[in-house]
This record gives C-alpha cells, structure tokens and sequence, in this order.
C-alpha cells in the first residue's frame, strides 16, 4: 500500500487556505472600517430646546467612549443637540438635548439612580424593536438617550453638569384627575384584596392616592386601579363594551392623551372602578383584576 503523502497538494492547500482566512480578515477590517462605522443618519424630531446654549455646551463636552462605543460623526445637516457613539452605525446609540420629556412621564414613574440621578426608561414595545429610551428627570434642558438594547448610559454625569439642576416636572398619575364617586366607602374589601403582582412582570408599589393601587415593570408604564370614580365621562347609552366574564367593560379613549395606556371603567358594579394599563397587556390585568372586583364588590342595584 503506498502511504506516501501527496506534498504539493497538501501546501497548495495550505496555502488557499491562509489566503482565505487572511481574505475574511481583511474583509471584516475593510467593512468595519469603511461601512459599518459610516457618519451616523440622525432624523430630525420635535426637540424644542435642542437650541439652546446648554444642549451645544453638553454636545461639546459629552465623552469619546459611551457604553463601549466609540464617539461617531454624523451625517450632515445633522439636528441640533445631538450625539452618537456606534461601533456598527446602523446600531448607534444617539443622545438627544432639548426634546420633551415622554407622556409616560408622571408622578407614578419608576425612575433608575444612574451614576447619581434619575432616569425614566421607556422600551419601544413594538412587535421585534429592541429600542430604550431613558430620560434624565433631574436637568433642564431634558436628555434622552436611545439605545438598541436595555442597558444603562453610563458615563455621562460629568458633562450633564453643565445643564440647570433643575427636574423636569411630572405629569398628574394616571386616573388621579378622576373625579370621585360618593360612595367610595364601600372600595375598602376590594382594595384589602388586590393582589401584590400582575401578570409575569408588574409588581406592586406603594402610592399615596385613598382607594388606589398601582403596579409597574421595567421600562412600562404602570398597571392603576382606582376604585370610588364618577361615571366616566365619555359613555352614552349603546357604547361599546367589552365583556369579560362578569363584567361590562367600557374603554374611554378620551382619556389616553398620546400614552400607550388605556383606561378601562367596570360597570354594573355598586361603585364604578377605573384601570389604567399599557395596551399590550390590558386584557391580562383586566381578566386578573376582574376577578378581584367580582369577588370583593357588589353589583349595582
């Protein structure tokens, strides 16, 4: 049996296969270097104070690493206020000065200590987005920052100096401008009975509001209920309704102002009960809170 080896087709093997190798390696260099790392596209967005000296002082001093990525160029003409880090540009984290603080924003907010002040994370929840947002609640003029996971913007308290210390002010909670019934007396076994946790994600957290509670997850708005309201304002006679198990349910999209929240009313019950949950998972915390109210409230007479 012959077991000699057949040596040029070994080296020329050899030596196609370092040429491939060195082949993706310069590839990969050329397209991190020349595509990937491309100026930053930045579209404009309703930023009223992205003018101001404050945001151009900011945008000056803002660090050349975020995140553990490099400080990018933007594509011109390229908005005011605004900073970009990438290593891969279609994945940039952007940071915006001057814009208005989200309509998620209120008195119920969950806020995260980041490198010593507040942020409110916002996570886009549409279908396959990976996008956060976090706003800075503790200068003037606001800052958000968008990245394309939920990871934390650290490393900006230096240049966040520069900025007013003053914080943004919240909006009113949710259902808190409902004007109350006048039996609300009889919300007390409902309230006793309410559960600590919502769903897979929404725990309970304490609030000042009489016949109130409210539960919240990361980067969500929360979870309200308010028993002892007025009628809701926006039903008439033949409304449509929702009905889930025992109870009638009648959504008044007046109250919505822009949110990604819903406010609910439970009817046929001897005192009407408000909810106020994000869309996506209004139908689990209306079939658990359902059952509460159910259990623990008389129908209307």
């Amino acid at each position: 049996m012959n077991t000699q080896f057949n040596r040029p087709a070994i080296y020329v093997s050899l030596g196609l296969s370092l040429a491939l190798v060195v082949g993706v390696l310069f590839g990969t260099k050329y397209y991190f270097e020349n595509v990937a790392r491309q100026p930053v596209s930045v579209s404009a967005i309703d930023s009223p104070d992205a003018s101001l000296p404050e945001c151009a002082e900011l945008v000056e001093n803002l660090p050349e690493r975020m995140m553990g990525q490099k400080r990018s160029e933007l594509v011109e003409p390229a908005p005011e206020g605004v900073a970009a880090w990438a290593d891969i540009s279609s994945m940039a984290t952007v940071l915006r000065c001057g814009v208005d603080m989200p309509l998620q924003y209120t008195d119920y907010s969950q806020t995260v200590d980041i490198d010593g002040s507040q942020w409110l994370e916002v996570r886009d929840m549409t279908e396959g987005s990976t996008l956060t947002t976090w706003y800075n609640t503790d200068y003037t003029p606001s800052v958000a920052v968008t990245t394309h996971t939920d990871e934390k913007p650290k490393g900006l308290s230096q240049a966040l100096e520069v900025l007013s210390k003053d914080p943004q002010a919240p909006r009113p909670a949710p259902l808190s401008q409902l004007e109350p019934a006048t039996n609300a007396e009889v919300c007390s076994p409902l309230m006793d009975a309410l559960p600590e946790t919502i769903g897979e994600d929404y725990e309970r957290f304490d609030v000042d509001e009489d016949n109130t509670a409210a539960w919240g997850a990361e980067g969500r708005e929360p979870v309200v209920i308010r028993c002892g309201v007025a009628p809701p304002e926006g039903y008439e006679a033949g409304a449509q309704l929702q009905q889930i198990n025992e109870i009638p349910w009648f959504q008044d999209t007046t109250l919505g102002e822009g949110t990604t929240a819903g406010t609910w009313f439970a009817l046929g019950r001897e005192t009407d009960i408000a909810v106020s949950a994000p869309q996506d998972v209004a139908n689990t915390a209306l079939v658990e809170l359902g059952g509460v109210i159910t259990a623990n409230t008389g129908e209307q007479d």
